[in-house]
């Protein structure tokens, strides 16, 4: 079995932002040389998420608002701000929106309904935070 291994960079300049990563987890496949396998995508802090869903601008609008009604920014409600930080909720957003995702490799390119996509989902941005990429499969 091959495995590859590749780490994708970000710096939002927003704190909250759900950027497409859809292409670059396709290139990092197509580097993998694997044709038959499984991609895990996987942020490596606690405070984003990977997610597949659709592309639709009204729809990314519409998951921050849901999650701000279900745990709000509001930085007085939180036990864990009491240490000095500020991001509570983000640490709740990605709780509810997940870790990480996988995706079936057939013939060499990502195996996705028709309208799914890959996103990159920061809630405590403007700052370096990675994204493992790691492509198992012959």
């Amino acid at each position: 079995m091959k495995t590859y291994t590749k780490y994708l960079t970000f710096n939002t300049k927003n704190k909250i932002e759900f950027v497409r990563i859809t292409n670059d987890v396709e290139k990092a496949v197509e580097e993998s040389g694997v044709k038959e396998g499984i991609v895990l995508v996987n942020p490596m802090h606690i405070t984003a998420s990977v997610y597949i869903n659709d592309a639709e601008s009204g729809l990314i609008h519409d998951f921050e608002k849901w999650l701000e009604k279900l745990a709000p920014k509001d930085k007085n409600l939180y036990k864990h701000n009491l240490t000095g930080e500020d991001n509570a909720y983000a640490h709740l957003w990605r709780t509810i929106m997940g870790r990480e995702c996988a995706v079936a490799i057939t013939n060499g390119k990502l195996d996705l309904g028709p309208w799914e996509q890959v996103y990159y989902a920061e809630f405590d941005g403007q700052r370096k935070k990675r994204v493992l990429v790691k492509v198992l499969g012959e």
